[in-house]
């Protein structure tokens, strides 16, 4: 089962030196273990782009955004056989939040990809 995490918190900071590195490392054991398919941080919001459909038009905005209550920070992806794994997992992550980042707030939002038409089309005979 393919779960996605999305890293959300109330507001914008650079994680500390030693929790990147902390992550980094639990990354490269993912990858190699199988489970980890992708992860990344997400640049600053005023860097982006919306890309809106409303009253039948469709608009494109320019950051800077208005403030929102939580910021998407990061996500990741994993291969795993089920949502208790899943769980623990995103324990383990939020785990080394808690020991290199005291005070830091956020949460890791856990959810199950429900399909990919990637997958579909690669089984399939392509890429």
């Amino acid at each position: 089962m393919r779960f996605m995490f999305i890293i959300k918190a109330p507001t914008a900071g650079a994680p500390t030196p030693e929790l990147i590195e902390a992550m980094h490392a639990m990354a490269e054991r993912e990858i190699k273990a199988g489970r980890m398919i992708d992860d990344g941080g997400l640049m600053p919001r005023d860097m982006g782009a919306e890309v809106r459909l409303a009253g039948g038009k469709l608009i494109v905005l320019d950051g800077p955004f208005t403030e929102t209550k939580e910021l998407i920070g990061g996500y990741a992806v994993f291969e795993l056989p089920d949502r208790d794994a899943a769980v623990q997992a995103a324990l383990d992550f939020m785990q080394l939040h808690q020991q290199f980042m005291p005070g830091w707030e956020g949460v890791c939002e856990v959810r199950q990809v429900a399909g990919s038409q990637v997958q579909l089309i690669r089984g399939a005979g392509g890429r």
